[in-house]
Formats: structure tokens, C-alpha cells, sequence
């Protein structure tokens, strides 16, 4: 699918205002210009970004309520969920305030930029997630890319006191992890097919307890 071809179909799909759309196509070349030298993204997806990545992204918008109040992406990279929902909720006037956790300096100062450029509630936070003495706040946490399963509900529940909801974007060895995981976790989970991929799913996860050995 082509480029033009990606665009109407994220437009179709979203319904969003022809400022965001504009949001989005600066974030796009932001991205191609810096992935030259940060390896934001796989060079395989760059004609790909509307829908690998944009409308990825996008897709948990849904899952998200207003009464959320503060939300991390986890290990937050080129800014995928983070970046594409601060602009969503920016045209919703919804007050959530985003935190991007990145460990990578450079891609932390990327971020910045993205952020500062797009003028959406966000910040970055640069340090290692899988340090032991960091303290998770927030009430929603989402993963992309990030880590394992049974690493990130190890993380949450170790580091993060106050969570409601993880969103985790499963691919295809999804499944094989959630069965994994459910030997040592009681997880309470909805799950949902990937509206870009036939081999990926969303996992909502709203409860977690260690099984006791």
C-alpha cells in the first residue's frame, strides 16, 4: 500500500481533525530524518509508518478513559503508542499527562524534540525501566515493543503501587507468553485481535496476583 493509500485509510479508520493528520505528518518526517543516524525504526517499515506504526498505535485509543489521570509508555523508543496518542487526546481535550520512559539518551533527546515541535502533554523520562530502585507512579502503563510478558508484569508489580491497566501490544508469540505467564500469574485479562496485524492482539490487563509456589 502506498503511502497516499495508508493516509486515507488512517483518516477512514480515526475520524481525526486535518490538524492532527498535519501532527502526524511532521512526526513522520521527523522520524525518517532522525532514523538515519538513531535506528528509530526498521528500515522495512519506513514505507510502512501510517499503518505500522501510526494506526498501530492508535488502535488503543478506545482504552483509554478520562479518568485516567497520568499514563507511561513503557521503553518508549520513537514514541510509539506515546507520540501518536498525545496528539489524539490533544484534538479530544482529553487531560491526560503522558510519560515516555526511555533509557537511550539519544532517543530521549528525539523525543524532546517530538514533543516540543508537536505541543502535546508529555515528558520524558530518561532512565532505565528495569533498574530496581525505579518507582512507577502512574496509573496506566503501556507496552510496545518493550519486553517480554512475564518481564513487564514483574516490573509493574514490583515497581508500580497505584496501577490500573496495562496495555500490552502482543505479536505473534503472544499467546505462548500468556500461557507461560498464567503459571505464575493470576491475571485478569481481556484480550483483542490487532487491527493491523492478523498475528498480533492488545492485552488489557486490570488485575495481577503472584501465584503462590
Amino acid at each position: 500500500m502506498d503511502r497516499k493509500s495508508q493516509i486515507d485509510a488512517f483518516c477512514r479508520y480515526t475520524s481525526v481533525s486535518r490538524e492532527t493528520i498535519t501532527g502526524l505528518n511532521t512526526y513522520e518526517k521527523m522520524l525518517v530524518d532522525a532514523n538515519k543516524s538513531l535506528n528509530l525504526i526498521g528500515k522495512s517499515t519506513i514505507s510502512n509508518i501510517w499503518s505500522r506504526h501510526f494506526l498501530d498505535s492508535y488502535q488503543i485509543i478506545d482504552l483509554i478513559e478520562e479518568n485516567d489521570k497520568m499514563l507511561m509508555d513503557l521503553g518508549s523508543g520513537a514514541g510509539f503508542p506515546g507520540i501518536v496518542l498525545g496528539l489524539v487526546m490533544k484534538e479530544k481535550k482529553i487531560p491526560i499527562k503522558i510519560k515516555l520512559l526511555e533509557k537511550s539518551k539519544k532517543k530521549t533527546a528525539f523525543l524532546n524534540q517530538a514533543i516540543n515541535k508537536l505541543e502535546i502533554n508529555a515528558e520524558v523520562i530518561n532512565k532505565d525501566a528495569m533498574q530496581t530502585n525505579v518507582i512507577l507512579e502512574e496509573n496506566v502503563f503501556i507496552a510496545r515493543a518493550f519486553k517480554p510478558l512475564e518481564i513487564i508484569l514483574a516490573l509493574i508489580h514490583n515497581n508500580a503501587k497505584n496501577w490500573r491497566k496495562i496495555l500490552i501490544f502482543q505479536g505473534r508469540t503472544g499467546r505462548e507468553e500468556l500461557l507461560r505467564a498464567s503459571k505464575t500469574w493470576d491475571i485478569k485479562y481481556k484480550q483483542r485481535q490487532s487491527i493491523t496485524s492478523n498475528d498480533s492482539s492488545i492485552l488489557e490487563i486490570k488485575g495481577l496476583k503472584k501465584i503462590e509456589q
